[in-house]
């Protein structure tokens, strides 16, 4: 299911060939930067970036010995590079140097494409909510009917939750987007600061403006939970659907496909089920932010106890996010709405929703505030108890125009244009 959903280059991100192809990026960008500096001859790094290559094979090979994939990769470029310029290459580095430099780049590449479906998604349910900008509805609070609104009032809702989690997780993405060239436990000891500075520079990211042997996992932190809010934003509205779909309410469905079956049993079911796996997957990257929060605790200026963490939660997180974010772009794009049954849900007991505006109406017949709220109670409860009509028993204590006024949709919905227009 999820190759129909995800795409094929966010999985390619955190592949081995392309972790190794940003290692190699952040060890030719410290090259340059000494270049730059005055420290190397230019032709040093023009040889090494001729020939600095790797295998995957041979680094698993290597692996198998040194039990260390830093420095299995560093051997096998070495191997092409040759013994004239493979000194040149990770100098007064440590591994780390390498590795959280590298994560960096992997988060804005898979960020790319995680802000393409955040924009696509806004711009489909932007336009979604401005089309249904007047089809009057049902809002409930409790689960029970409320008071009339609009399914693009609703639609609106999500709009500004989808804004905020994007403006969230580009804030995440910004402080995470720090690179540190800084050697063993930070301190510059056999590197000057200034090739962090111009290797970040290169690289288009910030250098850290400390770092130990790690950048700190706080970011990181920040990032996955960053996450796991717009997979929250999805799944509150996936929930919306799912109650909305229900047999006996029938406003809104997911698109249901020719030849689609929802029951092996019963031949009438069509069932929530993309948003019901939203609600799930959520639910993953919820826990996700546990674990990458546990990863900001560390021994002293560092242990790996973080990077066997990250190597699952960084990859599921952000597939996950893309997957969920394109199923429910292709959920809101094929989604069927009921108007007829959504009026007639709001029309239901002789409009029992307009109770407010029978009890502020009376509240005009020089009686007070308890004395007409008694009296509303009464008539509405009747109609919901009886399956009577709430219109109806209101004419025994307002006259016609009143009631008309009272019943009144538009006067409901007289604010709907203003609430709108802040969404322009």
């Amino acid at each position: 299911m999820i190759e129909r959903y995800s795409k094929p280059e966010a999985s390619k991100i955190w592949g081995l060939e392309q972790k190794f192809s940003y290692y190699l990026e952040v060890e030719l960008a410290v090259i340059k930067a000494r270049v730059e500096l005055g420290e190397f001859d230019y032709e040093v790094y023009e040889n090494i970036k001729k020939t600095a290559k790797f295998d995957i094979k041979r680094i698993d090979e290597i692996e198998k010995i040194t039990r260390h994939d830093v420095i299995a990769f560093l051997e096998n470029v070495n191997e092409n590079v040759g013994d004239k310029y493979s000194p040149y290459i990770h100098k007064g580095l440590t591994s780390s140097d390498v590795i959280d430099t590298a994560f960096a780049l992997q988060i804005r590449d898979i960020s790319k494409i995680i802000n393409e479906d955040l924009n696509q998604l806004i711009t489909s349910v932007k336009k979604l909510a401005f089309k249904h900008k007047n089809t009057v509805c049902l809002g409930r609070s409790h689960g029970i009917g409320a008071e009339v609104i609009t399914f693009g009032f609703k639609l609106l809702n999500l709009l500004d939750m989808l804004e905020r989690a994007k403006k969230r997780f580009n804030a995440a993405l910004d402080d995470i987007l720090t690179g540190q060239i800084s050697g063993p436990c930070g301190t510059y000891s056999n590197i000057n600061p200034n090739i962090e500075i111009k290797t970040c520079e290169i690289l288009g990211l910030k250098p850290a403006k400390i770092s130990t042997q790690i950048i700190s996992r706080d970011r990181h932190a920040a990032y996955i939970s960053a996450i796991a809010f717009i997979g929250c934003v999805i799944e509150n509205f996936a929930v919306e659907i799912r109650h909305l779909q229900r047999f006996e309410v029938a406003e809104v469905e997911e698109g249901f496909a020719k030849g689609q079956k929802g029951s092996s049993a019963m031949p009438h079911k069509k069932n929530p089920i993309a948003c019901e796996n939203l609600s799930g997957l959520a639910r993953i990257l919820r826990s996700n932010t546990i674990a990458a929060m546990e990863n900001i605790t560390l021994w002293h200026e560092r242990d790996i106890s973080h990077s066997s963490v990250e190597r699952i939660i960084f990859p599921d997180s952000t597939i996950l996010i893309d997957y969920m974010l394109t199923r429910f772009l292709n959920v809101m794009k094929n989604l069927v709405i009921k108007e007829k049954n959504m009026i007639k849900n709001a029309d239901r007991y002789g409009g029992i929703i307009y109770s407010q505006s029978c009890l502020l109406k009376l509240t005009q017949h020089n009686m007070t505030r308890e004395e007409a709220y008694k009296i509303v109670q009464k008539e509405a409860l009747d109609a919901f108890n009886n399956q009577g009509n709430f219109k109806e028993n209101m004419k025994k204590h307002l006259d016609q125009t009143e009631i008309e006024e009272c019943f009144n949709q538009k006067k409901y919905l007289s604010n709907i244009d203003t609430i709108f227009k802040r969404f322009e």
